[in-house]
């Protein structure tokens, strides 16, 4: 049974870090792409971050959402089947449930990871980490 598990959330004040992971079992990681997304109280879930499996012209390639830019960053490990998401000058409005997600990417192709890609399906969900940011 293909599973996602977050962990590394918690409670921290503005401009600290924290960096969360998510852990697969039940299915190889290393032909997903993994998203994580985010929802806070009262608003709609969102992507933050993506970063595509590691094969074809463009393997491993990372996008952001404009809330992630220059504070977020996401890289994977296949072999410890852990894809890593750290957060930098965490700010109050980063309060939300985060979770992970994969989708297939293939074999020999890569996910072509972008803003579009937050709105289409992806096939395992995790069950999100709660993140606090106090001002």
């Amino acid at each position: 049974q293909a599973q996602l598990a977050e962990s590394g959330g918690g409670s921290v004040q503005a401009g600290n870090s924290l960096a969360l992971s998510c852990t697969a079992s039940g299915f190889t990681l290393d032909y997903y792409a993994i998203g994580w997304f985010r929802q806070a109280p009262g608003k709609e879930r969102e992507g933050v971050a993506c970063i595509s499996n590691n094969a074809g012209n463009n393997a491993g390639n990372t996008h952001y959402t404009d809330s992630a830019k220059g504070r977020f960053s996401v890289s994977r490990d296949d072999r410890k089947r852990t894809v890593h998401l750290q957060m930098n000058s965490l700010e109050p409005e980063d309060t939300a449930v985060y979770y992970c997600a994969a989708v297939w990417g293939g074999l020999y192709t890569n996910y072509d990871c972008s803003d579009h890609s937050f709105g289409r399906p992806w096939d395992y969900w995790g069950q999100g980490t709660q993140v606090t940011v106090s001002s």
